[in-house]
C-alpha cells in the first residue's frame, strides 16, 4: 500500500528501459555504408542513433508523431507577473480548436498529429506565493493523467504548454531545484515591462522562501512550484520512456518538467531531445544542467510546443536520409582508399 500519492510515481522508477546498445550498433553500420564520408551528417546521425536506442528498433521510425500541448491556469497570475490576463488561456484553447495558432500551422506542414489537453482551466492552482500550488493528491493525478498523453500508438512525442502565468512557476520550479537567486531564472515570459518583471522576480523569491523546507523533494518542488502543465508533462515524459517513445521538449516551461525528473533520477530524461533553445534568457543555462543540446536557435519564445514541432522536420531529414541514401554497394560509388 502507498504510504504517499508519490510513492506510486517513484515505483515507476526502475520500470524504466535503457538504451538499446543493439540497435545503435545495427544504425551505425548501416551509416557507415552509405555515399558519404564516415559522420559527415553531424547531429542528424546522431539522431538517428538516439531514435533507435530509445524506440528499441534497429530500423527507427517516425509514422505517428504527436504534439502534446498542456493547458493550466495559476493562481500567481493574479499578482501581475504577465503582461496578459489568465483568460487568454482559455481563449488559445480555442484558437487552437479553430486550427489558428503556430503550432497548428507547423504541425500540418509536417504531417503531425496535435492533440490539446485542458487541464482544468476554471479551477487555477493556488497561488504559490501563499500557498502550496497543489496537495499530493491533486499533483500525482495530474502527473498520471499526463502519462496517457502516450496513448494511440505514437513513435515520437513532443510536449508543449499553455498558461498565463506559467513562466513566473517554472522559474520557480528552477530557483528550487538549482539555487541561485530568483533573477538568475526569471526572464520577461509574454513580454512583461521592468515593472512586471520585478513582481515576477519577487513572486519567485517569496514561494521559494515559504516552501523552502519542502524542497529537497523534487516531487514536492513540482508539488509547491509547479503548474498542472508541469506536472502533467513530467507524467507524459516518464511514460514515454517506459513505452520506449522518445521525446522532444519544447522550451523553458516543458523543460521544467524534465529538470523534476532528472533530479528525481539522474538518467530519467535520457530519451529526451531539446528542440530548441528559446529567448527566454535562463533557458540555455536550464539546458546545460540537463546536459541537453539543442537541435534549433530560432529566437522562439511562444510556447505551445512550436519549438519542438519545428524540430520534427529535422528528425524526418535525419530518417529519410539514414533510410533513402544508396549505400556504396549500390551506387557503385568507390568506399574510402
Amino acid at each position: 500500500m502507498s504510504i504517499s500519492p508519490f510513492d506510486d510515481i517513484r515505483a515507476l522508477l526502475p520500470l524504466m528501459p535503457a538504451a538499446s546498445e543493439a540497435a545503435v550498433t545495427a544504425v551505425r553500420e548501416r551509416q557507415a555504408r552509405l555515399t558519404k564520408p564516415e559522420g559527415s551528417l553531424g547531429r542528424l546521425e546522431e539522431i538517428v542513433a538516439f531514435l533507435a536506442a530509445w524506440q528499441d528498433k534497429p530500423q527507427p521510425q517516425m509514422e505517428r508523431p504527436l504534439v502534446a500541448i498542456f493547458a493550466a491556469n495559476h493562481g500567481v497570475a493574479a499578482r501581475g507577473v504577465s503582461a496578459y490576463p489568465p483568460s487568454v488561456t482559455r481563449a488559445m484553447m480555442e484558437n487552437f480548436g479553430n486550427g489558428g495558432a503556430a503550432v497548428n500551422q507547423i504541425c500540418a506542414s509536417f504531417g503531425t498529429g496535435l492533440k490539446i489537453f485542458e487541464l482544468a482551466l476554471d479551477l487555477p492552482t493556488e497561488d504559490i506565493t501563499q500557498k502550496p500550488a497543489m496537495d499530493e493528491a491533486a499533483a500525482a493525478a495530474t502527473f498520471a493523467f499526463g502519462m496517457e498523453a502516450i496513448a494511440g500508438g505514437i513513435d515520437l512525442l513532443c510536449l508543449g504548454e499553455m498558461g498565463i502565468g506559467n513562466t513566473t512557476v517554472a522559474a520557480a520550479v528552477y530557483h528550487g531545484l538549482y539555487g541561485g537567486k530568483p533573477e538568475d531564472w526569471v526572464g520577461q515570459g509574454t513580454g512583461v515591462d521592468a515593472e512586471g518583471l520585478r513582481r515576477k522576480i519577487d513572486a519567485v523569491g517569496t514561494a521559494v522562501a515559504l516552501h523552502k523546507d519542502n524542497l529537497t523533494d523534487p516531487l514536492q518542488v513540482m508539488r509547491c512550484l509547479g503548474g498542472r502543465e508541469i506536472a502533467a508533462m513530467a507524467g507524459a515524459i516518464l511514460a514515454a520512456r517506459i513505452e520506449h517513445i522518445p521525446v522532444i521538449l519544447d522550451g523553458y516551461v516543458a523543460c521544467a518538467s524534465a529538470a523534476i525528473l532528472q533530479a528525481l533520477h539522474p538518467g530519467a530524461i535520457d530519451h529526451c531531445l531539446a528542440g530548441h533553445v528559446s529567448a527566454e534568457k535562463p533557458h540555455a543555462n536550464v539546458l546545460a544542467r540537463l546536459g541537453k543540446a539543442p537541435l534549433l536557435d530560432l529566437g522562439l519564445r511562444l510556447g505551445e510546443g512550436s519549438g519542438a514541432a519545428l524540430a520534427i522536420g529535422i528528425v524526418k531529414a535525419a530518417l529519410a536520409c539514414h533510410d533513402g541514401m544508396a549505400t556504396f554497394d549500390e551506387a557503385k560509388v568507390p568506399g574510402q582508399v
